[in-house]
């Protein structure tokens, strides 16, 4: 009796169930997770990914399984992923971001919405190539917003056009964002000459709170009047911008800004990472993607670079062209590289809040895009 109770034990266990396929993905996750742990990349959401990577390629746990009936019970994260699947999540860390975002760099020069415009560029190249590739027109979408740097705009678009290919571009944007210290300098050291990159820049000017209430009610009047789609992201943008400016509501504030976008956080990274199943995952179009995401990375910030040479050519030297490299979306870590890069060419160069400018128009920039794929494939 007690060995068939072992043999039993055994027999429902996970171990009999274990492929070579979802082997090979708990490997995967625990290099993620130790890419994020010991190297630090994007850990906020590499590492709940990873761990949902993980426990999805466990096998019989269930955690994604759909309810085979009304009186019967899911998954826990297919409960939690439908925050993914309908937008919740990614509209929902907009809004923090939006509350933990001073807008006034772009207040105070409104030409960074072109380079936050030029560094979309990469978006446009990815989708030709993945259609010259052989993929969809919404797949194509999918994958080249990877482009635009920006981790919740990509998984709010791939929901909705391509959600088979959700896992493979949420891991390509999200390490790509937290590589942009790696593939963001040689570009901008290939694009810009010593003399451009020494460039000091004149300090910007103050910004009325007048100004700073009006510009997020503005822009979510005109952005979504113009693309309706693209309502759930921006307006989550700039009211928690408005959050941040009133300067009456500081609880409310806080609460995005910290507890609500922490908790997001967890949900939508354990989640995505889920979606991870070896039988989806393990297909030679995910090295497509991962390469496609690359492509579309490098563009955006090549067209950031060389609107950035324009301008500075246009106002005759009054201009860091390496500003033009903080145009994706990824806050405040491309503008910090063009901090990085300046100071290595001339010491007393503080770029830093001139290139919070086009970085807050890459997000606004990336949201639209967005707006415009969805209209034209959705």
């Amino acid at each position: 009796m007690f060995i068939e109770s072992l043999m039993k034990l055994w027999k429902d266990s996970g171990f009999v169930a274990l492929t070579w396929q979802s082997l090979l993905m708990i490997i995967i996750a625990c290099v993620l997770i130790y890419l994020a742990v010991a190297k630090k990349f994007e850990p906020l959401l590499l590492l709940p990914i990873a761990f949902g990577m993980l426990l999805a390629n466990l096998p019989l746990t269930g955690l994604m399984n759909e309810p085979a009936s009304s009186s019967e019970a899911g998954g826990l994260l297919y409960y939690l992923y439908l925050g993914v699947k309908k937008g919740i999540y990614p509209s929902l860390i907009f809004l923090g971001i939006g509350a933990m975002t001073d807008f006034g760099p772009l207040i105070a020069r409104p030409s960074s919405l072109l380079i936050g415009a030029g560094s979309q560029f990469g978006i446009a190249a990815a989708f030709i190539i993945a259609i010259l590739m052989g993929f969809s027109p919404k797949e194509a979408s999918s994958i080249g917003i990877i482009g635009g740097a920006d981790g919740p705009t990509a998984i709010y678009l791939t929901t909705r056009l391509a959600p088979h290919l959700l896992a493979s571009i949420a891991i390509a944007a999200y390490s790509y964002m937290a590589l942009i210290p790696l593939i963001q300098p040689p570009l901008m050291k290939l694009l810009t000459t010593k003399k451009e990159r020494m460039i000091q820049m004149e300090q910007l000017r103050k910004i009325s709170k007048l100004e700073k209430i009006c510009f997020p009610i503005v822009v979510s009047i005109l952005c979504i009047l113009l693309l309706p789609s693209v309502a759930p992201l921006i307006g989550m943008l700039m009211l928690g911008n408005l959050f941040r400016e009133s300067g009456v509501v500081e609880r409310l504030s806080d609460t995005v800004q910290n507890a609500l976008i922490n908790i997001v956080t967890i949900f939508l990274g354990v989640t995505v990472g889920a979606t991870a199943e070896s039988s989806e995952f393990l297909k030679t179009q995910t090295l497509e993607i991962i390469f496609l995401g690359l492509i579309a990375f490098m563009f955006s910030t090549v067209g950031g670079l060389l609107i950035g040479k324009l301008m500075c050519w246009a106002t005759k030297g009054k201009i860091n062209p390496l500003i033009g490299s903080a145009g994706v979306s990824a806050v405040p870590m491309a503008a910090r590289v063009s901090q990085i890069e300046g100071q290595k060419a001339n010491p007393g160069n503080y770029l830093l809040m001139h290139a919070m400018g086009p970085n807050v128009a890459g997000v606004i920039g990336s949201a639209v895009a967005a707006g415009v794929l969805l209209s034209l494939f959705g």
